[in-house]
């Protein structure tokens, strides 16, 4: 892998020298990042590896956070002068203090929830990041965005939804991109339509500004279904992905200039005027967007920031709580039973479908290591042990089954099942696996155990 100093070198394109205070980074792929901490620090979302990580002013990785509560992390906001407010893919909120410790979390006030934060208020909006082709249709006098206190509660609400011909398409027409100032302010851009809106701190309008995006402007509507095919398709057009205020005060949009938001730009906006002075085109490869102090542009490969952010062995953190559970026989295995091993231990239920698809595939990874090398301890979560008994029964797992006995969740505080973690043979968390992600997962999770097997 290059110096992460000669990959910046080669990814600048077009920018005037950095200032001497270097790059904040605005937006790591199609997220947001948020300055905190002394250092000013700039933390974003890696929902590929559910972490957090923070940049330098060099955008060095210095930091990286990780938790069970860290599923799909989407966006981050600063909340007050020492508290991170993470927006979960699925709309919950997190929020985590910069040693990672979870402070508070609050479930999706909307489908899914896309927060920001500032001035000691919380601004929710319909996430662009999970959006149900159809919802629950919404009365036109429903809150455009919500306003919360810190705590995650409702104390308000700023403009009204915007009501589509088809009801249930509120969600998608209302969702968007959302920044909050110090001051009050709020901007909201919405997802599929040419607009961004600056809302004054008592909710009135102050501006819109638009891209100027050919083409014309309409709500998504159901295209017919093509011959023999019951899925159903949406015409639409992909326009506003996120939003920051950057540290000159000014908005910075990353949006399309295409229906399918695969041609990224980043539109500058004067916050006082709405008017757009600047606009640069991302290339391919260019996913991550960063300023620096003179406010010159600069983009980078977002691929490589991550690389370099891949955490050394040395600072993995143990596996907690240690667990002692009775197996199927009634004999108690711990923790320390699998010591020297790598080893993948999962948390399952007989009612989580996806299960039912990861069972055979994780005995065919069971079967593919030696068992001096390699175990899996699979936790179920069932309260009902009879049907508990029927799902493995059915199954046949080759790998010792721990009986959780629905006590799981409250000590592990995972969002969903199946729930995976990678352990290597000193007891210490390689990869957190949310969900179940089929075969092609697996065959990178082979590849990951190979790795660690090898090691000492």
């Amino acid at each position: 892998m290059r110096a992460l100093g000669a990959v910046l070198a080669a990814a600048m394109l077009g920018c005037r020298a950095p200032a001497p205070g270097g790059f904040t980074l605005l937006f790591l792929g199609r997220s947001p990042a948020a300055r905190l901490g002394l250092a000013s620090f700039a933390w974003a979302p890696d929902p590929d590896q559910s972490r957090i990580i923070a940049f330098d002013g060099r955008l060095h990785a210095v930091r990286q956070l990780s938790s069970p509560r860290l599923a799909t992390p989407m966006a981050v906001a600063s909340l007050g002068p020492s508290e991170l407010l993470i927006t979960e893919r699925t709309g919950e909120a997190v929020v985590l203090d910069t040693a990672g410790r979870v402070v508070r979390e609050w479930d999706s006030p909307d489908v899914a929830s896309l927060y920001a934060a500032a001035g000691g208020r919380v601004v929710a909006v319909r996430s662009p990041y999970y959006v149900p082709q159809l919802a629950v249709s919404e009365p036109d006098t429903a809150p455009l965005m919500r306003v919360l206190d810190t705590l995650g509660r409702s104390i308000g609400g700023i403009a009204t939804i915007r009501r589509p011909a088809l009801p249930l398409l509120s969600h998608l027409v209302n969702a968007g991109a959302v920044a909050a100032a110090p001051d009050g302010s709020v901007y909201f851009a919405p997802l599929v339509r040419d607009e961004i809106r600056k809302f004054g701190p008592g909710g009135e309008p102050r501006w819109t500004a638009k891209r100027g995006l050919p083409g014309p402007e309409a709500d998504p509507v159901f295209l017919p279904l093509p011959k023999g095919s019951t899925e159903l398709q949406l015409r639409q057009r992909l326009v506003n992905v996120a939003l920051v205020l950057g540290p000159d005060g000014r908005l910075y949009a990353l949006g399309s200039d295409d229906s399918s938001a695969t041609k990224l730009r980043v539109d500058v906006v004067d916050t006082a005027t709405g008017a757009i002075v600047a606009t640069r085109q991302l290339g391919a490869r260019q996913g991550a967007v960063a300023v620096d102090e003179s406010g010159a542009l600069a983009l980078f490969d977002a691929d490589s920031l991550l690389a370099a952010a891949a955490p050394a062995a040395g600072g993995r953190e143990p596996f907690a709580p240690a667990f002692a559970l009775p197996d199927l026989r009634g004999d108690t295995l711990t923790l320390a039973t699998f010591r020297g091993k790598v080893t993948l231990v999962n948390f399952w239920a007989s009612w989580c479908d996806p299960c039912r698809e990861e069972f055979p595939l994780m005995a065919a990874l069971y079967r593919e290591f030696d068992r001096t090398d390699f175990a899996i301890a699979a936790i179920s979560d069932d309260v009902d042990a009879g049907k508990m008994l029927a799902f493995v029964r059915q199954f046949g797992p080759p790998f010792p089954i721990l009986v959780g006995g629905g006590r799981m969740k409250q000590m592990y505080h995972y969002r969903g099942l199946p729930y995976s973690v990678l352990l290597d043979r000193r007891g210490r968390v390689v990869e957190r696996i949310f969900g179940f992600g089929g075969e092609e997962e697996f065959r990178n999770l082979h590849a990951t155990i190979a790795k660690e097997v090898g090691l000492p």
